[in-house]
Parts: C-alpha cells; sequence; structure tokens
C-alpha cells in the first residue's frame, strides 16, 4: 500500500476514533440536557429556565463545532498560523461553550445546596461530571490530530496509536474483487425515471451475474411486481405521478410482494426520507450518488436475507406438508377428534360409551378362495373389498373399528355420540352385503358375507403406546361377534336390543333365540334388505 492511501487510511481511522471518543458524549451531553429541560419544563421550574437555555444553546455550537471538526481532520489551520497558536485557537473553540455548559451547572447546583430533593440537581451534577469527563477527550483529540510532534512517552498517545492500528489490521482495505459465479441467479428490478441512472445499474448488475429488469415509473414496478417475481427491488424515491414512497407502501400492502426486500436509492438524503422508508418497510436506503462498493455491498446483504428468508420459508412449507402427511396417517389410524385429543396431550384416552351400535362382517368362502389365489391376488382382492367397505362406512357416518383376518368391525355413535346410531349402522349394513355380491360378480370369483349387529354400552379408547389403535371393548361387542358368528350367508342376524333401537323404520324376519355367554337366551333377527 502507497504512503498516500497508508494515510488516506489513517485520517478515516482516526476520524472513526474521533467520532467515538469525543462526537458521541458531546451528542449525549446535548441529550442529557435536553432531558433535564423537559423536566424542568414539567415540573414548572421557570427560574431555571433562562440558564438552561443557555445551556442548550452552547451545547448546540459545541456539536455543530465537533461535527465540522471531524470532517475535515486537518482541521482550518492557517497559513501563517503556528502549530502552538493553531492548537490554543481549536481548544479554545472547543472549550468555550463546553465551560458554558460546565460553569452554568455549577451555579444552578450552587443555588439547590442544601435541599437534598431539589429536582434536577442529582441530573445538573451527572450533566457537570460528563462536561468535565468531555474536556478531557477534547484536550486528547486536539493534540492526537494536531500534533506535529508525538511524544513516544506519552501513554494516552500511544494507546490512540495502537487503536489506530487495530481497526487497520482487522478491516483490510477492499481489493478489486473479480465477479465469481453465484449459485443462485437473482431478479432484480431497477426502478428509477432517470434513463441514464437506470442503463448504469442496469449494466453494474448484469455485470455481477443479476439478471436484471427496468421501470421508468412507479406504475409499471408495480404491474411488473404483480406479473414476475423479484429478489430485489432498487427504488428511485423522486418520480412524477406514483412517486417511491408510494410505491413502497403499495409494495408491502400487498401479500405477494411484501417479502421483496426494497433499497431505496434517493438524491434525499435527509433523516426524515430515510426513517420514513425503513418505517414503510424498506431494508435499506442509499442517497444519491451512491458508491458502486457499498451499492454491491448492500445488495449481496439485502439478496442473502431474501434467500435465507426464503430457505425459511421452504423449510416451514416442508415441516407444513410433512405435518400433514403425519395428520393424514393419523387419521387413518385413529377417529379424528381422538387424534386431535392425543396430539393435544392426552395421554389416557378410554370413555364410556352409554349405547352404541356394533356391526361384525365376515367374509364367507375366503379362506378357501385364498388357498387358490396368489398372495398379491389375495391382497388385491381383499384391498378391494375392504376399501369398498370403508368407503361406505364414510358415507353413512360410521366408524371404521378394524380388520381381523377376512372380518370387518364398523360402530355408530362413538367417539362422538350419535342419536341415529343404530340407524346408521341399518343402513350400512344391506350396502356391504350388496357390494360383496358385486365384487364377486365382477371378479368371477365366489364370495358372500354375513353380518352380525348387537346394539349396547361399552367402552371405546386406545390402546398401545407404538402402534396404538382405537378399539372398543364390553359385552355389548362380544354379543355382536356372536351375532355374526349365528348368521348365515348373504343375512344381517341383528339382537332385539338392535331391533327396539330400530323401532319400526325396517323390517325384520324372526332368528329365534340364541345363547349368548352371561345373557342365557337372547331373542334376533333377521334385518330385512328392501
Amino acid at each position: 500500500m502507497s504512503t498516500t492511501e497508508t494515510d488516506e487510511r489513517l485520517n478515516r481511522a482516526f476520524a472513526a476514533y474521533l467520532r467515538q471518543q469525543v462526537q458521541a458524549p458531546a451528542t449525549a451531553v446535548t441529550e442529557f440536557l435536553d432531558t433535564i429541560i423537559a423536566d424542568a419544563r414539567r415540573f414548572q421550574l421557570s427560574a431555571v429556565m433562562a440558564d438552561l437555555d443557555r445551556m442548550q444553546a452552547a451545547a448546540i455550537r459545541l456539536n455543530a463545532f465537533v461535527a465540522s471538526l471531524i470532517e475535515n481532520t486537518s482541521g482550518d489551520r492557517k497559513q501563517d498560523e503556528g502549530f502552538d497558536e493553531f492548537h490554543r485557537r481549536l481548544r479554545h473553540d472547543l472549550r468555550t461553550p463546553l465551560n458554558a455548559i460546565i460553569g452554568y451547572s455549577e451555579m444552578l447546583i450552587e443555588d439547590m445546596d442544601g435541599d437534598s430533593d431539589a429536582p434536577l440537581r442529582a441530573d445538573l451534577v451527572k450533566l457537570k461530571q460528563s462536561g468535565d469527563f468531555l474536556l478531557g477527550q477534547i484536550d486528547a483529540m486536539v493534540a492526537l490530530m494536531h500534533s506535529e510532534e508525538k511524544p513516544v512517552d506519552d501513554r494516552g498517545l500511544a494507546r490512540n496509536i495502537s487503536l489506530v492500528a487495530d481497526v487497520l489490521r482487522t478491516v483490510q482495505p477492499l481489493k478489486p474483487h473479480a465477479i465469481a459465479a453465484r449459485e443462485r441467479q437473482s431478479r432484480i428490478l431497477v426502478v428509477d425515471d432517470n434513463a441514464s441512472n437506470r442503463d448504469v445499474l442496469e449494466r453494474r448488475l448484469a455485470r455481477e451475474g443479476h439478471v436484471v429488469v427496468t421501470a421508468e415509473n412507479g406504475a409499471v414496478a408495480l404491474a411488473l411486481c404483480e406479473e414476475h417475481d423479484f429478489d430485489l427491488i432498487l427504488l428511485d424515491l423522486i418520480m412524477p405521478e406514483i412517486g417511491g414512497y408510494e410505491v413502497l407502501q403499495r409494495l408491502k400492502a400487498s401479500d405477494r410482494t411484501r417479502h421483496i426486500p426494497v433499497i431505496v436509492i434517493s438524491a434525499l438524503d435527509e433523516l426524515d426520507s430515510v426513517i420514513r422508508c425503513i418505517e414503510a418497510g424498506a431494508d435499506d436506503y442509499l442517497p444519491k450518488p451512491f458508491d458502486p462498493v457499498l451499492l454491491r455491498a448492500r445488495i449481496d446483504s439485502s439478496l442473502e436475507k431474501k434467500w435465507l428468508r426464503d430457505r425459511e420459508k421452504q423449510l416451514f412449507a416442508d415441516l407444513e406438508r410433512e405435518k400433514r402427511k403425519s395428520e393424514a396417517l393419523l387419521l387413518n389410524i385413529l377417529p379424528q377428534s381422538i387424534a386431535w385429543r392425543m396430539r393435544d396431550g392426552e395421554l389416557a384416552i378410554a370413555d364410556k360409551v352409554n349405547e352404541a351400535t356394533i356391526l361384525f362382517c365376515d367374509l364367507v368362502g375366503f379362506t378357501v378362495l385364498s388357498g387358490r389365489l396368489s398372495a398379491e391376488q389375495t391382497v388385491d382382492f381383499l384391498g378391494r373389498i375392504f376399501t369398498t367397505f370403508d368407503r361406505l362406512a364414510a358415507e353413512a357416518g360410521v366408524e371404521k373399528i378394524k380388520t381381523i383376518g377376512d372380518a370387518y368391525m364398523a360402530a355408530a355413535g362413538i367417539p362422538e355420540p350419535q342419536a341415529d346410531h343404530a340407524f346408521r349402522i341399518a343402513q350400512l349394513a344391506p350396502r356391504m352385503l350388496q357390494a360383496v355380491r358385486d365384487i364377486s360378480q365382477a371378479t368371477g370369483l365366489s364370495l358372500a358375507a354375513r353380518i352380525g349387529i348387537h346394539t349396547g354400552p361399552l367402552v371405546a379408547g386406545v390402546i398401545g403406546t407404538h402402534k396404538f389403535v382405537y378399539d372398543v371393548w364390553g359385552d355389548s361387542v362380544n354379543t355382536a361377534s356372536r351375532m355374526e358368528s349365528h348368521s348365515l350367508t348373504g343375512r344381517i342376524h341383528v339382537s332385539d336390543a338392535t331391533r327396539r333401537a330400530l323401532g319400526g323404520r325396517f323390517r325384520f324376519e324372526p332368528r329365534g333365540p340364541i345363547e349368548v355367554k352371561g345373557k342365557g337366551l337372547m331373542e334376533t333377527f333377521f334385518l330385512l334388505e328392501d
């Protein structure tokens, strides 16, 4: 690095140091003083307002002078002015307003002596301490910036020089960058009413590997955003008809475009414009004329955040898709209400049901038939029948419980109560018999079914923690199974309890009594198909 470049970097580093060590404390003094003035007005301390106003005016002069000095680190040394004279003048111009702040603070504190509860006294003491500290910082700044001979035994200066050296070592100069191939090509919309600005930005961005689309005004930009997807928008603020600020507001109000990062590039560099744009949703703000290196850094930063947000959205979408798959799989195993209860953390699910209707259906002759079929044919044939049963049960609002070999079990009135549970099962049973006949005829395979139904109380719940299953237990379940085993091929065998639950809505044929364990003889009937 050349001597000139090194000197320039040193000047920039020293200016940054001065902002931190002098300008920041000076600004803090002003803000602290503003707070004291606000409190004085709140407490209606009119006697001190004149002195506080003088202190505020001095603080404004101090901050203005510090800012001008940092902007021009070489100072305003006159051609025939010696260093000592120049040093004294700078020190005088800096210390004069600060001495005024300290002096008025001391007088106000003295006036409040003896009254420990006096409003503002504690704050004025802190303000004076801050002023005293800043005096020392000003002396160090003047010595550091304008001393022609830096004594090596000055420990304060040594620390300052070491600090600057650390900055220079940590923040290496930017090197001319080579355009690297981008892993992901970005689409950037440039919105500016000035054709030259659009052309410059388009050429620069295209050279860096971006796909660039330009818009000459806000209306065109909004239309393009509705039709195409963009990764970033560079937006001019001052444009005719629809200004950049309105374009920004519309972009951030739309669900389609609110996620697109926007960098405002404008000749307006006033703080109000910057704040309003950031509040409206802009990701960054650059004044014109912009520094190309800084613009590239801002663009890369905004694109990186956009890509991270896109990746996060994709991950959430993937998680949501997997969640839906898991829930769909769970709903294939459990009733919806039971699945939701488990999802909400309910571990032990056991419900006592006062009355429900249970159906068992057995495929007569399937065991013999499966011996003549291949394994694939057997599974395919049985799957076809049970899939049809599942559809018919869902249409009837009946809950499939499980399959046991070639038997199918369903129930109505669970997990939620259904006043017409017996009616739902009585409607489902004939359709199941007809479905078996239709499939048998279509495949040419001889097969029939028999069904047993009973109505009564039972217990329903979930068993297991790994391959869990929703199941039902009780005498009513055993009785329904007994009805199925005593039924005839192609018939629907129901208990007297089911017949009574159905009332006069169906026709029945007496079957005669059967022996039911624990209940003795029970009258039973065949439900007739219409």
